[in-house]
This record gives structure tokens, C-alpha cells and sequence, in this order.
């Protein structure tokens, strides 16, 4: 369950801007995207919308309405469980308030599937400094999710999620623009997927293990740094690079690095873009126990292994309005394409699927295709 709430937010985020710049309200735009994933057995796919509009010369709102279908194969569930289909439907609400160079946004996402709920309360506030070449940022969101089960009804678990973000952003030169964010995540509550089961070695069965429900702690606190830089280019082009650092009381550190370059042709924009990260694995993952119950915790989630990942994209836009006096009452309008490939190497999780004897299989490979289609109007 964690696995595939992480694509869906990484889609999110690739699609909805999480607030206005500090001294600009957004402009009025709508945008309405159809988003496709497939890997690992896991396919996620399905269309948002979203509408923005200014409402005097400081307020400014926004709604989207997200929907994916989500049907899994995965590598967790053909080992432990049947494969599943179902629907997850997110819906948000927003506001930005301008008021001289600050910025105070408001923000409310509700999403609902058959056994997971999650509530998020934002609010960000922005200060545009020193003749407006320095902006600082500061966030904080709540979260109260409840984790069930599609089997059982009466199973109902709770999560409280609190994070707290400072982001600095300095125009240094004409061409270069830099972003520094820090953020840190407390999590409190049923935080392991209540499907998935861990496995130990248990030498009474022919294939040498079995299985047992993992066990997670209870708490988890997450900080991480990044650091974003973009140069733009003579001939309208630009070059952005982006590093973060991670890690948590479980143990996990991680480092990511991308790079991208944006290119005009004509009426496109072309951007190519690699990322690569690389983490360590929780302290209390593994992928096969010693006997049943060896440890306070337990936990086989790939995710939480030691794994290196790689991501190859490519992504277009083409404006086909462009009239200054518009089309009816819209001024502009974009069609925006980008396809992803995921490759994900785990060092410590097996693919026990392969059918090979016990400590003889290969570790797990995970492949993926991401595609997003989008149109974005301007009126």
C-alpha cells in the first residue's frame, strides 16, 4: 500500500504546483491530465483536473479532482496474497492571499480508497526580502490517515502525520536562481502495511521458510535537505540540477542527484531529464529471518531495502494557442507530454517468484513506464 500512495503522490506533485511564489498570485489556468504507470505488475492510471482562479487583485483559488485505478500483481502480493483491483479518488481545495510581498497559502486534500483514508491540512507562508531577490518560505501540514483492511471491516488503524518545512530561494545572478528546503516529517501510529508479511526460516517445509505479518515501530522522524539550481541559457534554454539528503530513526539514508536540460524548437519546449538515488535499508528489514518473531520489528517491504534506482525522462510541450487577443475567453493553451523510465535495483530483497531454491534466488528488478498527458488552458 505504501508503495503505490508514493506513485500516486509523485504524480501529484509532478502536476499540481503546492503553492504560489511569494509576491505573484498563480494565474488562472486549468489543466486536465490523464497519467498512466505500469511495473512490477503494479498499473496505476487515470485522468485530474484542476481549475485555478483569481478572485480580486489578492485571493486566489484552487480545486483539483484526482481519480486512479490501481490493479496489482506486484511482487509482495503474488507471494503472499491474490491480486487486487480498486479506485482511489483524491479531491483538494486551496487559497493564496497576497498581501504587499507575503504570501499565505491554505490548503485541504482529502483521498479515499476502500481501505485507506488520508486528510492533509497545509499552510505555507512566503516573504519576498531585499528588493525581492530573496524569498523565504515557510510550511507546515498535518496529516490523519486511517489504514484498514478490505477483508476485515472491523480493522481501523490511525496515523498522524506533522511536517515542518523553511525554504530559501536567491536570484544571484541574472541567469541563475538557487532554492535551499529543509524539511522534517514526524509520523505516529499503525505505520506498516497490514497485507504484508515478512519471512523466516523454518526448515519443517519443503521450501525451507514461511511467513509471518511484519511489525514496524510505531513512530518514525524524517529530515532531508535539498538543493536546487537553474541557469538559464542565451537561446532560452536552461539547465537544472538538483541534489537531497535523507534520513530517519529507521536507519534509512539516502542520496538523490538529478540533472535536466529544457530546450526550444520552434513552438516546443523539449526537456530531457536523468535521476539517480541511492538509499540504505531500515534497520529492521530483511529479507529472511532466522526463526519466527527473531526481533522486536520486522519488515520486508522492498522499499525499505538498500536499493539504487535510475530514471530516464523525456518530456515536450506545444503551445497551439497562442493569439494574444485568445481564443473565446481563452489566451493560451499547452499540450504537454513526458515518458518516464524507472529502474529500480534492490540489493537485499529476493524474488522469491523466480521459483529457485531457498538462498539461490535472484535479487529483485523492478522496471517501470510513466506517462503523463496534459492540456493547460490560460484565460
Amino acid at each position: 500500500m505504501s508503495f503505490r500512495r508514493s506513485i500516486v503522490i509523485a504524480l501529484v506533485g509532478l502536476f499540481v504546483s503546492s503553492g504560489a511564489e511569494a509576491g505573484v498570485l498563480p494565474e488562472d489556468r486549468s489543466d486536465i491530465l490523464y497519467h498512466y504507470y505500469e511495473g512490477g505488475g503494479v498499473r496505476i492510471d487515470g485522468p485530474s483536473v484542476l481549475v485555478r482562479k483569481q478572485v480580486g487583485k489578492s485571493t486566489s483559488f484552487v480545486g483539483n479532482y484526482y481519480v486512479d485505478m490501481i490493479s496489482s500483481a506486484s511482487i509482495d502480493v503474488i507471494t503472499t496474497a491474490s491480486p487486487y483491483t480498486e479506485e482511489r479518488t483524491q479531491w483538494s481545495l486551496g487559497m493564496d492571499y497576497l498581501r504587499g510581498n507575503t504570501t499565505m497559502s491554505v490548503n485541504y486534500v482529502s483521498s479515499v480508497e476502500s481501505d485507506y483514508d488520508a486528510k492533509t491540512y497545509a499552510f505555507t507562508v512566503s516573504q519576498d526580502m531585499f528588493g525581492d531577490l530573496t524569498t523565504l518560505t515557510l510550511s507546515f501540514a498535518r496529516g490523519d490517515d486511517t489504514v484498514g483492511r478490505s477483508d476485515d471491516p472491523t480493522f481501523e488503524r490511525d496515523i498522524d502525520r506533522q511536517q515542518y518545512g523553511v525554504g530559501l530561494t536567491q536570484i544571484l545572478t541574472r541567469n541563475l536562481i538557487s532554492t535551499l528546503n529543509f524539511t522534517t516529517i514526524t509520523e505516529e501510529g499503525f505505520l506498516n502495511n497490514p497485507y504484508r508479511s515478512v519471512r523466516y526460516a523454518d526448515p519443517t517445509v519443503p521450501r525451507g521458510f514461511s511467513f509471518e505479518p511484519e511489525l514496524y515501530p510505531n513512530t518514525r522522524t524524517s529530515t532531508a535537505l535539498g538543493l536546487r539550481m537553474k541557469y538559464y541559457l542565451p537561446w532560452r534554454a536552461a539547465l537544472e540540477g538538483e541534489y537531497r539528503y535523507f534520513t530517519d530513526t529507521w536507519d534509512i539514508e539516502s542520496n538523490t542527484a538529478s540533472l535536466s536540460y529544457t530546450h526550444p524548437i520552434g513552438p516546443f519546449v523539449i526537456t530531457g531529464k536523468y535521476r539517480w538515488h541511492d538509499q540504505t535499508g531500515a534497520h529492521f528489514f530483511s529479507d529472511l529471518f532466522p526463526r519466527s518473531q527473531a526481533t522486536n520489528f520486522r519488515g520486508r517491504d522492498k522499499e525499505l531495502s538498500a536499493l539504487t534506482s535510475q530514471t530516464l525522462g523525456i518530456s515536450g510541450s506545444y503551445e497551439f494557442i497562442s493569439d494574444p487577443e485568445g481564443w473565446r475567453f481563452i489566451k493560451r493553451g499547452t499540450i504537454n507530454v513526458s515518458y518516464n523510465f524507472l529502474s529500480v535495483d534492490y540489493h537485499e530483497f529476493s524474488d522469491i517468484s523466480a521459483g529457485q531454491p531457498l538462498g539461490q534466488e535472484p535479487l529483485y528488478l523492478l522496471e517501470a513506464d510513466i506517462i503523463q498527458i496534459f492540456f493547460s488552458f490560460w484565460y
